[in-house]
């Protein structure tokens, strides 16, 4: 799951909407006229345009994130340098506002921003039938891009692609090694081995995993390993088919699991009452020993912004649960998430998105992104040289890894992950038993699916927009 940075973090929390019978069905052109083509003037160094404008909504507000922020306002900039007459406004916004409501409102009514960040996968789906998204597929061919990345599975819908990925991200275990060596731990490999290690953790007077549960996307991150582990990818799949459920017996192991860790004491105490933010540096005060995220944290476990522990942060893959049907060697890296593009836009300012499009999605500023933000690159680069050793180790694990999956937010609608945050916070606080949160999500789930399946065209509710 993505969070900031790529997967990068996903609020589960309920959104309601009011139902609506039919979405807005009429498109609003918005107003740009122009005399010059980008790409038609190829002896003009600038390009000329009347007054064409563009917004631009991106979600890199968090301290954390000004790195990312100032590859994305070269960018723009360079863009309007090129194209004279152009204004490119710039929009910040929690991303969880963004992702589980603001946007899902505009969506309904027809008016998003022209340039977005979106998520792939399930959110992109309810877009895309919703006819609310730029078709990318001949921009990315004139441009020459269409294989130039190194994988645009979670923006292709029907053949077509819907949205790109600005960067990658993979979930793991990052640990302090100096615990570690302090304690004569070696990396787990299995989950008694984990659960061993984790308790000779907390006996050494360290929280064995940190954990802002808060948020619940954070609490679901480790969680959806776990359940890979037990069920396999295949299985999420088919739980919106319904040919899996939240209540057979490899789902219920997965919740079993998730709740050894919290009733073991593995977690911090009042974990529900802290935010997302404070996560990572859980692991930097020495507090928590492991914590389970993903790689756009990576930035802050490294340099001056990992003080003592710079160089004595690792990471690992979770491991091996026996008995389980999944990959064990598997996981959880996708590129979820990227921009998506109005299907408002004029002509005009369409020839600025290709512009844009160009400027952003190219081996240079993927480079950059990775060295300066610790980004994965969305893009297949030619050239790695130079990059952190924690990054190194990231890309070392994701490759020996057997396969990798996308998140389950990006694979079961909206409403399912919300009520999946809602559960895991219940176990976490000890108000639900892993059945009674199975049966409370596989409800969800049929109700969604029943939703999908009985209403055609473009009803709010069978888009997911509405609850």
């Amino acid at each position: 799951m993505a969070g900031d940075g790529s997967h990068e973090e996903v609020s589960y929390l309920k959104k309601g909407f009011c139902l609506l019978a039919v979405l807005l069905a009429i498109m609003t052109n918005a107003a740009a006229c122009g005399t010059h083509n980008a790409h038609d003037s190829d002896n003009a160094e600038e390009q000329q345009y009347r007054e064409v404008t563009l917004s631009l909504r991106h979600t890199q507000i968090k301290e954390t994130s000004q790195t990312r922020l100032r590859v994305l306002l070269d960018v723009v900039d360079k863009t309007m340098a090129e194209n004279e007459g152009v204004t490119i406004k710039m929009e910040g916004i929690d991303e969880k506002i963004h992702r589980d409501t603001k946007l899902k409102q505009e969506m309904v009514a027809g008016n998003p921003p022209d340039i977005f960040e979106v998520f792939g996968g399930a959110d992109l789906k309810l877009y895309v039938k919703a006819d609310r998204m730029l078709d990318l597929t001949p921009i990315l061919e004139e441009l020459e891009l269409t294989d130039k990345f190194a994988s645009l599975d979670e923006f292709t819908i029907n053949g077509k692609v819907y949205g790109i990925p600005y960067g990658g991200y993979s979930e793991g275990i990052y640990y302090n090694k100096k615990i570690f060596d302090e304690l004569n731990l070696g990396i787990p490999m299995t989950w008694d081995e984990l659960m061993t290690a984790a308790e000779t953790i907390k006996q050494a007077g360290y929280v064995p995993f940190g954990l802002a549960a808060k948020d619940a996307w954070i609490a679901g991150m480790m969680w959806n390993t776990i359940m890979e582990r037990y069920v396999g990818i295949d299985a999420f799949n088919k739980l919106v088919s319904g040919e899996t459920k939240w209540t057979d017996p490899g789902f219920i192991q997965g919740f079993e699991a998730y709740k050894e860790i919290v009733d073991r004491g593995f977690f911090p105490r009042g974990s529900l009452a802290i935010p997302d933010s404070a996560l990572g540096s859980q692991l930097i005060r020495g507090q928590a020993a492991m914590v389970f995220t993903g790689t756009w944290d990576v930035n802050q476990f490294t340099g001056a912004n990992a003080g003592a522990l710079n160089g004595q942060i690792g990471f690992f893959s979770f491991p091996s649960i026996e008995g389980g049907q999944g990959d064990q060697r598997s996981i959880n890296a996708s590129y979820s998430n990227g921009f998506g593009f109005s299907s408002n836009l004029s002509e005009d300012q369409v020839e600025i998105v290709k512009e844009f499009i160009a400027n952003f999605f190219n081996e240079a500023v993927q480079k950059r992104a990775l060295m300066e933000d610790k980004l994965l690159p969305s893009m297949k680069l030619t050239d790695l040289t130079g990059i952190d050793p924690l990054m190194n180790e990231v890309l070392t694990v994701m490759s020996q890894a057997s396969s990798s999956w996308p998140a389950f937010d990006a694979i079961v609608q909206p409403t399912v992950t919300a009520e999946i945050g809602i559960g895991l916070q219940e176990l976490i606080g000890g108000l639900s038993t892993p059945e009674q949160v199975a049966q409370k999500i596989q409800a969800a789930q049929e109700k969604a699916n029943a939703a999908h399946v009985s209403v055609s065209g473009l009803d709010a509710s069978s888009a997911g927009l509405g609850e």
